[in-house]
């Protein structure tokens, strides 16, 4: 549920996503809650993967872990783009701590601290 990766380090992911009217995540032609979690753990993915792929190793499969203070002020409706920005607090043992915004054009509209675990298992099987 993303459309491209804009940034990509250590520190900070940029990614950018148009919401398409056949997503299963829309609802009442807004992207849903549910959706824009899904859209920051795609963002997640998409750092893991790339810093991965830049350093050689393979790709490993990631769960969420768990979400914390977990705020929407807007849903973008079908046709807007939106900009999701997920900061690495912490990295420890196969654990990412991020903090994770969502913009509609330059205002923020939702917001959480999310935890991603990493597996041994590669995602291309």
């Amino acid at each position: 549920m993303i459309d491209s990766l804009v940034q990509c380090d250590s520190d900070a992911t940029v990614t950018l996503f148009t919401i398409p009217s056949d997503c299963i995540l829309v609802d009442d032609n807004c992207l849903t809650a549910e959706g824009m979690l899904e859209n920051i753990a795609q963002t997640c993915a998409a750092r893991i993967g790339y810093l991965n792929l830049q350093a050689g190793a393979t790709v490993k499969l990631g769960f969420i872990g768990a979400v914390k203070d977990f705020t929407v002020s807007e849903r973008p409706t079908i046709g807007r783009l939106i900009r999701t920005v997920v900061t690495v607090r912490e990295e420890i043992f196969g654990i990412t701590l991020v903090d994770a915004d969502i913009y509609l054009d330059d205002r923020l509209i939702a917001n959480t601290t999310m935890k991603i675990a990493l597996s041994d298992i590669d995602a291309a099987k």
